[in-house]
């Protein structure tokens, strides 16, 4: 098991950013949650198996199609036991 906090920046709100970290969470079977940021990026806190969490992350660098990703960082942190994936607000 793995657990990440994910930060993207670029044109990634108002472009179904959070709604598609869902979807991608939910066919992975990550947990965790998404929300915007007052500075216009996404965060996100996701755990599940590792391959997964990465191949998340993956999906990340591009986003749906009308995101611009300009930076993805991502920083190990520890499990929190989540149930779902959701978004914040």
């Amino acid at each position: 098991m793995a657990a990440f906090r994910i930060t993207i920046t670029g044109h990634v709100q108002g472009v179904f950013l959070r709604a598609g970290a869902v979807k991608k969470a939910h066919e992975l079977n990550v947990r965790g949650w998404v929300r915007n940021m007052e500075d216009g990026s996404v965060n996100i806190f996701a755990e599940g198996e590792e391959l997964a969490i990465l191949e998340f992350e993956e999906w990340c660098h591009h986003g749906p199609p009308a995101a611009k990703v300009e930076r993805v960082q991502r920083e190990e942190t520890e499990e929190e036991g989540y149930k779902s994936f959701e978004i914040l607000y």
